[in-house]
């Protein structure tokens, strides 16, 4: 079993071999940094399957160029698959899995540190006291004991935020039109324009979906309350403009997860938003945990074994010619 892995950075190589030496010794792995695109598909050939990562091109040329070249089985070292053409998936009998939730801890971890640093100025401190600027002034903070916080949508990584800010003494609300019980024990379930109107902090924790892209929009944010703030470490497209802590950014394909500093960066709304003070922009980075990690490769492994075996996949999004899991009537919880 050979396996082309696309987008490969020196840590995914560096987790992945360490499973395959524990468990999946038989197989072949060719790793190679470039995305997975038109342009570099032919790296694919001879492969069974293909491995890659949020920002990878699989719409319908790639995939059947993919299939011409002998590529069987499609894993998705992520949550997300809304890159991914399923329906030319489905026609071409291709297999398809995704990581559905890997340490969903770590990410409501880092949306909690993005709230942290916000909120008590730590990046500007930071940047003061190494040029000698001991001066706290323009550093005021708000103590997050009492704040409301509103957390949009409740799967495991929405859930595990809530956990955190429990333990802060904040009051919670939740807008998820899937949410269970078990947010209850901790807030208040309520629509959408109940808790922006209500919220200090508004945290989202939402699929990127045909109902959820540019979910936070002009319109939206003109329901916030006055200072209130807003942190999306989800997926780029929910959000479209605001005084944000940003983890992930709508146009990212071309930017995140390489390094740019040497180069002029041709996105002038990006550019623009990291002139604001209050604009806090990491690259994506909220997953990136050695636990993590590890979760991810072990999972993508074994759901390339599954399909080596003909066992069934619990995490199969298309297998057999079928779609298991379709974007526009079915919720992916994060």
């Amino acid at each position: 079993m050979k396996l082309a892995v696309f987008s490969a950075k020196s840590y995914d190589r560096t987790y992945l071999e360490e499973v395959r030496a524990q468990r999946f010794q038989g197989y072949d792995i060719e790793y190679h940094a470039f995305a997975l695109s038109e342009e570099t598909v032919p790296l694919a050939q001879g492969s069974d399957a293909v491995c890659v990562f949020v920002n990878d091109t699989l719409d319908g040329r790639v995939l059947r160029a993919l299939h011409a070249g002998g590529v069987r089985a499609i894993l998705l070292r992520c949550a997300g698959f809304n890159h991914v053409d399923l329906n030319t998936a489905e026609e071409l009998g291709l297999f398809v899995a995704n990581v559905p939730a890997y340490s969903p801890e770590a990410v409501a971890e880092f949306a909690v540190a993005l709230v942290q640093t916000l909120n008590r100025k730590t990046h500007r401190a930071y940047n003061r006291v190494r040029e000698g600027n001991f001066n706290i002034e323009g550093l005021l903070g708000t103590t997050l004991h009492g704040q409301t916080v509103g957390i949009v949508g409740v799967g495991r990584i929405g859930m595990a935020t809530a956990r955190i800010f429990h333990g802060f003494g904040c009051r919670l609300l939740a807008y998820d039109p899937y949410a269970g019980d078990e947010f209850r024990q901790y807030g208040t379930i309520v629509d959408l324009d109940t808790l922006l109107q209500e919220s200090h902090i508004i945290s989202l924790h939402c699929p990127l979906t045909d109902g959820t892209r540019h979910i936070i929009n002009e319109a939206t944010l003109q329901r916030m309350r006055p200072g209130a703030m807003l942190v999306n470490t989800s997926r780029g497209g929910p959000v479209t403009w605001g005084g944000i802590a940003l983890d992930v950014y709508e146009a990212e394909g071309e930017l995140f997860y390489n390094d740019h500093s040497g180069e002029i960066i041709d996105d002038d709304v990006l550019m623009r938003l990291m002139t604001f003070p209050n604009v806090l922009i990491c690259g994506h980075q909220g997953f990136f945990t050695r636990e993590a990690l590890t979760e991810i490769a072990g999972v993508t492994l074994s759901n390339l074994s599954a399909y080596v075996d003909g066992v069934s996949c619990p995490n199969s999004l298309v297998t057999e010619g079928h779609i298991l899991v379709r974007r526009d009537t079915a919720p992916v919880r994060l």
